[in-house]
């Protein structure tokens, strides 16, 4: 019996994420997982539904996040600063993980199946952004538009900033790409 250490869920998810790297997402195991780990089945099963939990169980308490952040912004911003002001407020979520974030990114992009939960996911977030924007006072199209265009630039922006190739925060790269659109869409 191996003796208890911290930070069960934080072992599994780095173990999973080197596995799935190594070996391919559709060839690891939970139980591959669980023994890289260091750690049994039945605790992985304890944080995780199934293999695919381990790359997308932040998702909710994300989203949670944004919808709160969209409620609570200032009033008098344009529905599309209420957005992406919220995007950059929830980039402190992911710290300097961005090692953990490029190799999560590679294997998502590497999977169809993980592809198409990844874009879901992205899916369902839009839908509670627009929501919460819509309580705000925000009609559509606006509401739908400024949300759908806060979620592509969150998505550019963290494939950008976790495929590392810059000393840039995830905020900062936010921010640079909220500019960049603003640039695209004034036909600049």
């Amino acid at each position: 019996m191996t003796r208890w250490e911290p930070n069960a869920r934080g072992r599994l998810e780095l173990a999973a994420l080197e596995l799935y790297s190594e070996r391919g997402y559709d060839q690891t195991t939970v139980a591959e997982i669980a023994r890289r780990a260091g750690l049994t089945e039945r605790t992985f099963f304890r944080h995780f539904a199934d293999k695919r939990e381990v790359l997308f169980a932040g998702s909710g308490p994300l989203q949670e996040r944004l919808v709160r952040g969209i409620g609570e912004a200032p009033d008098g911003l344009a529905p599309i600063d209420v957005v992406g002001a919220t995007f950059e407020s929830a980039a402190e979520v992911f710290g300097a993980r961005s090692t953990m974030a490029g190799l999560r990114q590679a294997v998502v992009a590497a999977n169809p199946e993980l592809r198409e939960r990844e874009l879901i996911k992205l899916a369902a977030l839009a839908a509670a952004l627009a929501d919460a924007l819509r309580e705000r006072g925000v009609a559509d199209p606006a509401a739908s538009l400024a949300a759908e265009a806060g979620v592509a630039v969150f998505k550019i922006a963290f494939g950008r900033w976790a495929g590392g190739t810059d000393e840039e925060s995830l905020k900062q790269v936010i921010q640079d790409s909220m500019a960049e659109l603003k640039t695209v869409a004034a036909g600049s």
